[in-house]
C-alpha cells in the first residue's frame, strides 16, 4: 500500500483526491501481464478532501471519507490527474463506491 503524503491541492466542496494503487501486475494463476493488458485500478487512498457540499441551509455537508482511507470508486468516475509526477484522480464524494476497513 502507497504511503499516504501531503500534496499541495486543496479540493473544493464535496471532492476528494485519491492515488490509485498499482494495477495488479499477475493473475490469481500467476500469469504475468504486459502493461497493455492490466485494467485500470479501481481501488485507491484518499490523499485530499474537501470541505463538504455547501446545503441549502449555508452548512457544509460532512464527507463520509477522510485522508488515509483506502476506497473503491468506479473505473471510469473523476478526472485524472497528474501531480508531482504521480497519477491523481480527483472524485466527488459520489463517486466512490465503498471504503475498505
Amino acid at each position: 500500500m502507497a504511503a499516504t503524503k501531503t500534496i499541495s491541492l486543496r479540493p473544493l466542496d464535496d471532492r476528494v483526491i485519491v492515488q490509485p494503487n498499482e494495477a495488479e501486475e499477475t493473475t490469481a494463476g500467476g500469469i504475468v501481464l504486459p502493461d497493455s493488458a492490466r485494467e485500470k485500478p479501481q481501488r485507491g487512498t484518499v490523499v485530499a478532501v474537501g470541505p463538504g457540499k455547501l446545503l441549502d441551509s449555508g452548512n457544509r455537508g460532512e464527507l463520509s471519507v477522510s485522508v488515509g482511507d483506502v476506497v473503491i470508486y468506479g473505473k471510469y468516475g473523476g478526472s485524472e490527474i497528474e501531480v508531482d509526477g504521480e497519477e491523481m484522480k480527483i472524485l466527488r464524494e459520489s463517486d466512490i463506491l465503498a471504503k475498505i476497513g
